[in-house]
């Protein structure tokens, strides 16, 4: 976590809070336990645009960092370097897979830019927690979602349901997303009232155990990734 700057969870427009107590707006949050990917900080600014928190409360740090290709490269880099003084014996051999994997990133970072500059659109609705602010603010995407990345909650309010129907219709959003490991029910309530589809955008933190009998990897799952957001965005 060191190796990349963590920002704190946004709260956007429509998003719910954990344990909301009036209807779904801005106020009113106090903490409660959250997933184990966030965690608390203070070295950031709790009031950048976008999300908000009240005087004295730390924000949650979203530490869904891996999200963002580029994080992934520094990380990589860090972690062979690491591994090659713990084994300087094989310096070579951990050097050349390391450059390897690392060219393989550059091309998923550069194939995830050029589709989104050719995009017809930029915003993505995900009926779910939200564990993407690193991937968005690295490809410059907008956002709407039920929840914040860290959150433990997984019944919507009504409000944060409607916030995000009436966003689909009048943004004609073809594709709402849920995230792995999810029932995908709120993502299923929206697209069946707006008629768009239902998709994986996956955080690339858990795998189900068939996926990881395949062998499925980060790069897999990220390439899953770019072909959704192909059809979302276009």
């Amino acid at each position: 976590m060191d190796l990349v700057k963590t920002v704190p969870e946004e709260i956007v427009e429509g998003m719910q809070h954990d344990h909301d107590h009036d209807g779904g707006n801005d106020h009113g949050h106090a903490h409660h336990d959250h997933g184990p990917d966030c965690d608390h900080g203070h070295d950031h600014d709790a009031k950048e645009e976008g999300h908000h928190h009240h005087d004295g409360e730390e924000p949650e740090l979203d530490e869904h960092v891996w999200t963002a290709p580029e994080n992934a490269i520094q990380i990589v880099k860090k972690l062979s370097e690491v591994v090659a003084e713990l084994d300087p014996g094989n310096r070579g051999q951990y050097a050349s897979r390391a450059a390897v994997y690392l060219e393989q990133l550059r091309r998923l970072d550069d194939d995830f830019r050029k589709l989104i500059e050719g995009s017809k659109r930029r915003e993505i609705i995900v009926g779910d927690r939200f564990p993407f602010l690193y991937f968005c603010r690295e490809f410059g995407l907008k956002y709407y979602a039920a929840f914040p990345g860290c959150s433990t909650e997984t019944e919507p309010n009504p409000e944060t349901v409607a916030f995000l129907i009436d966003k689909v219709k009048q943004d004609g959003i073809p594709v709402v997303f849920h995230i792995e490991l999810s029932n995908g029910q709120m993502a299923r309530a929206i697209a069946d009232a707006t008629g768009a589809q239902v998709r994986l955008l996956n955080a690339v933190h858990n795998v189900s155990a068939e996926d990881f009998e395949k062998g499925i990897t980060y790069l897999d799952l990220m390439r899953h990734n770019l072909n959704v957001l192909k059809e979302a965005l276009n």
